[in-house]
């Protein structure tokens, strides 16, 4: 079956999809966007992913291209369209196409685009239970990345840095040594005495809504959470070690720069974690 995408008020074939050569996001980075997790059917904790979506069009002064009841309906629709019940749908929402100049342009009507995608949910399932490497990388992003924009050059440049050494995610270091999140996913560990361990959420890092979730699952949980910044050392001589974002929801590292994390295989946490998960997540029928 051929895929559909919803581009300004149309649904079309994939492949035919299209936006203007002067939209502002291609020119600019422009644009935010969203990826929600679709698990059975259902959507997950997309009322956390429009809450964000909606601050951070607000952060960036860019209106939003339709109400919330209309944009959920649009989401709904493209998942129905490709038979997705297991995958993602994403989002992206531009300022629209202008004259290629930098201020704001004062006529332009926003731009949204709206795709999904089936996922293997057995293999993921594999990789949580064998655990995946993780390098470090320098953190070269702008200092907005609470905003959840598409400037993410940088994230690919880390992204392909680990890939090219044969590990599955690239952990950020800020100027002073800390671990800031991953290239496309949010940063933990667990301590020698249980704690598990995660960047507080400022303009450092995204406030990722799996992570945010996760953090009511900790609690349910009667596990103890910790938000401060930690080390590679850190990280390296930990009990556990794990990565959440809405396409790996909890997933172990077993390994950081090449050095075995606790015994080398995920920890009894990460696999608690993750089993709890979509417990504790909304879902919303698609």
């Amino acid at each position: 079956m051929s895929r559909v995408a919803y581009v300004n008020g149309r649904y079309t074939p994939h492949g035919a999809a299209a936006v203007h050569i002067e939209d502002r996001g291609f020119q600019f980075a422009d644009s935010v966007y969203e990826v929600c997790e679709a698990r059975d059917g259902e959507i997950v904790d997309v009322g956390r992913h429009l809450d964000r979506l909606e601050r951070s069009l607000a952060e960036l002064r860019m209106p939003a291209p339709m109400g919330r009841a209309a944009l959920m309906t649009v989401l709904r629709e493209v998942l129905r369209r490709n038979r997705v019940r297991d995958g993602s749908v994403y989002l992206q929402v531009t300022r629209g196409a202008a004259p290629r100049d930098f201020p704001f342009p004062k006529s332009a009507r926003p731009t949204l685009v709206v795709t999904a995608r089936a996922r293997d949910r057995a293999e993921a399932d594999r990789r949580a239970d064998k655990g995946v490497a993780v390098v470090t990388h320098p953190d070269l992003r702008w200092a907005r990345r609470d905003i959840k924009t598409t400037g993410l050059l940088p994230n690919v440049l880390a992204k392909q840095f680990a890939r090219e050494r044969g590990a599955f995610e690239a952990w950020l270091l800020d100027s002073e040594g800390f671990v800031t999140e991953g290239s496309s996913s949010n940063a933990w560990i667990v301590t020698a005495d249980g704690k598990a361990v995660t960047r507080r959420a400022d303009h450092d890092i995204l406030r990722g809504v799996t992570r945010t979730t996760l953090i009511d699952v900790l609690r349910r949980e009667g596990l103890t959470l910790e938000e401060r910044a930690f080390t590679v050392a850190e990280a390296k001589a930990a009990r556990e070690a794990f990565l959440t974002s809405a396409t790996t929801i909890v997933t172990a590292i077993v390994s950081i720069d090449g050095a075995r994390i606790g015994d080398g295989a995920p920890g009894a946490i990460a696999r608690t974690l993750r089993a709890a998960f979509h417990a504790a997540a909304e879902r919303t029928k698609i």
